[in-house]
């Protein structure tokens, strides 16, 4: 019912900037929490940053703080990741998918509580 598509993904330099944009179908109580993760190469899928369907809930991991930004249109049509000042670190696919409110108020962000997953895509930072 709830379908999740992210766009935005690709190549960057270290230090530099992109944005990612997720579009989510429909908002119920299965996807009033939004959150994007990121899974590297031999590594787990990890969470990046999260937002509720009111914006008061906005979390973001500790690896992303200060440099990241999650924000929503005001339909909520649309939940963008604005990345800044990358490392090579951020290189990863990225996903973004929703969640139910614990999704929101969860510690750490966890992709447990996810319920809809976009395709991920994938985000690439080079020296």
């Amino acid at each position: 019912q709830v379908q999740v598509v992210e766009s935005g993904g690709g190549s960057v330099q270290a230090g530099g900037s992109l944005k990612l944009s997720c579009q989510v179908s429909r908002y119920d109580l299965s996807s009033v929490c939004i959150g994007w993760f990121r899974q590297a190469p031999g590594k787990e899928r990890e969470g990046v940053a999260r937002i509720s369907s009111a914006g008061a809930l906005i979390y973001y991991a500790d690896s992303v703080k200060g440099r990241f930004t999650i924000s929503q249109d005001g339909a909520r049509k649309t939940t963008s990741l604005q990345m800044n000042s990358l490392k090579l670190e951020d290189t990863a696919m990225y996903y973004c998918a929703a969640g139910p409110a614990s999704l929101c108020t969860a510690t750490p962000l966890t992709t447990r509580l996810a319920r809809t997953w976009g395709q991920g895509i994938q985000v690439t930072v080079s020296s």
